[in-house]
């Protein structure tokens, strides 16, 4: 495994050109503790994870014992953006705490010539910062939730789904054909993107386009777009786009009536040791609670349906009145078969005795969310799995079965 460790700079040598990600401290994450503070309830999560180990700890002129915890990230621009998002919420809510950010290469950032749908690697993006995290290298990982398979490797959980960026898609145009829209393109425009889910649905909405499969991370993908000819538009993740600070390449937001979007997409995730119950602690108060019930019932509908990249499967979900509302869709490939329906559950407590449950540290499709109601998260699994089950009464696993001996085939 390929790793660096970056330490006290605040600007890195990457794969791709540097960017400034804000004041993080040095990078590196210490735990220290003054016992003559008051013991807040992050205090206390400090002192915890301070006395798990003195392995990687050290002690400054203070006197004070200091644990370094790494966090591991994929070594893209975008990735290290957001994990250094989620640095500055950490050390904003634990001031004694420094961060070392490890950026490593996985298996979907090396193999660029070949759609991630037909590489077959349940895992792309993952695998190699799971290994660090078993291996201790690293104590918690960033990723982006929409990577995540909806089951994890036993020993790790999700120990926090932070608040969703928007999770649509968005169409960025070659510069030639700006003020266009996808119903303006001329016939035969060619879309880039290497979802076959994006794909299905603007086949059938738009038919006048075609679509060829585009890969890399958002840098190359641009440069492939601005500097060549072979692109009319290439269709990417509007949340991504956002935090590389490149919302003025937007030129139109796709709704979920033209394109529903990916399980997750949109919302980051950190993964740690489900063991390491301290900082599974620490990083719990980073959940966004609307947030994390819509990827529970939206990972839950994609895991009943065991679908992946490799077939296209897409979603909508909303909280509004303590109601939890999902829509979910299957297609074929070329979008000219789908199934589509919704339902809804409510989130809040049937009665006082079911408010008064505790919740264990019980893992839903992959989410430990230790602060939030049980009953909240239960309602959640259910309402995707129920949907999922709708859909395969309804013939769903034909078209998936088809969808996926096509993309295999081709």
């Amino acid at each position: 495994m390929a790793a660096e460790s970056h330490v006290s700079t605040g600007r890195d040598s990457l794969d791709q050109p540097t960017v400034e990600t804000g004041d993080v401290g040095s990078k590196m994450l210490a735990l220290s503790v003054e016992q003559s503070k008051p013991r807040t309830p992050a205090t206390q999560a400090v002192e915890q994870i301070s006395d798990m180990s003195e392995e990687a700890s050290s002690q400054d002129g203070n006197g004070k014992v200091s644990r370094v915890i790494r966090i591991g990230t994929r070594k893209s621009q975008l990735a290290r953006i957001q994990t250094d998002s989620v640095a500055d919420k950490l050390k904003e809510l634990y001031p004694d705490v420094h961060l070392e950010i490890v950026a490593m290469s996985t298996i979907g950032d090396k193999i660029l010539d070949t759609a991630l749908s037909k590489i077959g690697e349940k895992s792309l993006f993952t695998k190699e910062l799971e290994n660090a995290l078993e291996k201790n290298e690293v104590d918690l990982v960033v990723h982006s939730l929409k990577d995540l398979p909806t089951s994890l490797p036993a020993g790790f959980t999700i120990g926090a789904v932070l608040k969703r960026e928007n999770p649509n898609d968005a169409v960025v145009l070659h510069p030639s054909n700006a003020g266009k829209t996808l119903d303006t393109l001329p016939e035969k425009s060619v879309i880039g993107t290497s979802s076959l889910r994006r794909a299905a649905q603007l086949k059938k909405r738009f038919s006048h386009l075609e679509f060829k499969d585009i890969r890399g991370n958002l840098n190359t993908r641009l440069k492939k777009l601005d500097e060549k000819d072979d692109f009319a538009a290439i269709i990417l993740a509007a949340a991504g786009l956002k935090r590389m600070g490149w919302e003025n390449r937007i030129s139109m937001i796709l709704e979920p009536e033209d394109c529903m979007y990916a399980v997750g997409q949109g919302a980051l995730a950190v993964e740690v040791r489900a063991r390491d119950v301290d900082i599974l602690e620490m990083v719990s108060v980073l959940h966004d609670p609307d947030t994390v019930l819509r990827c529970i019932a939206e990972r839950a509908f994609l895991k009943q349906l065991e679908g992946g990249c490799s077939v296209p499967v897409a979603v909508h979900t909303k909280v509004t009145d303590s109601q939890l509302y999902l829509t979910g869709a299957v297609y074929s490939l070329d979008g000219s078969e789908s199934l589509k329906e919704t339902m809804q559950t409510s989130i809040a407590a049937a009665d006082e005795q079911s408010m008064e449950k505790v919740d264990e540290r019980a893992q839903r499709v992959g989410v430990t969310a230790v602060k939030l109601p049980a009953y909240s998260q239960d309602a959640a699994e259910r309402l995707g799995i129920d949907l999922a089950n709708l859909l395969l009464t309804k013939g769903a696993k034909e078209i998936l079965t088809v969808a996926r001996q096509l993309n295999d085939a081709r």
